[in-house]
């Protein structure tokens, strides 16, 4: 039991977490294209996605795992993003630095998001059972693609101060 919850309450309670977290990260990303902030859209993604890293230390695992890094890894570059955007309201690099990170944190959400629906998703299982094969690799390769355009386009066009209203 964790939270008081079941095993399976707790894991569905996780994976709703991140899928919030992912839908309201695509909207966040959006207004980073749009020079928008979407202040209610990135607490909520901001929130949501710290959540789903906390959460994710919650689970009765034994030792350290992949799962385990890129959750701390994912707690560590929201850390950066909320100084970016709370505490230098964006001021010089660190509008930039707010940019990279949210697109890093979304990123390793969806990348979390890719392993986890070959491990769940009967119909993915037999593509990628080991998830090292073409299948998985082009996945994540896909994934990892968008969001390097995705951030060079956010960087270079998020400039909330002369961009539309949010």
């Amino acid at each position: 039991m964790t939270l008081g919850l079941s095993l399976s309450a707790f894991t569905t309670l996780h994976v709703v977490i991140s899928l919030i977290g992912i839908a309201a990260g695509f909207i966040v990303v959006y207004g980073l294209l749009n020079a928008q902030r979407l202040e209610p859209w990135t607490a909520v993604f901001l929130v949501t996605t710290i959540l789903t890293s906390v959460t994710g230390f919650m689970f009765p695992i034994g030792g350290m795992t992949p799962a385990l890094v890129v959750g701390a890894v994912s707690l560590v570059v929201l850390a950066l993003a909320l100084v970016a955007l709370y505490v230098f309201q964006l001021a010089g690099p660190w509008r930039w630095v707010y940019v990279v990170t949210a697109l890093l944190a979304l990123y390793l959400n969806v990348f979390v998001g890719v392993v986890q629906a070959f491990k769940q998703l009967a119909f993915l299982q037999p593509l990628a059972p080991t998830q090292s094969e073409p299948p998985f690799a082009a996945a994540q390769l896909a994934v990892l693609a968008l969001f390097l355009v995705l951030g060079f386009l956010a960087v270079r066009r998020f400039h909330p101060a002369t961009g539309a209203p949010a």
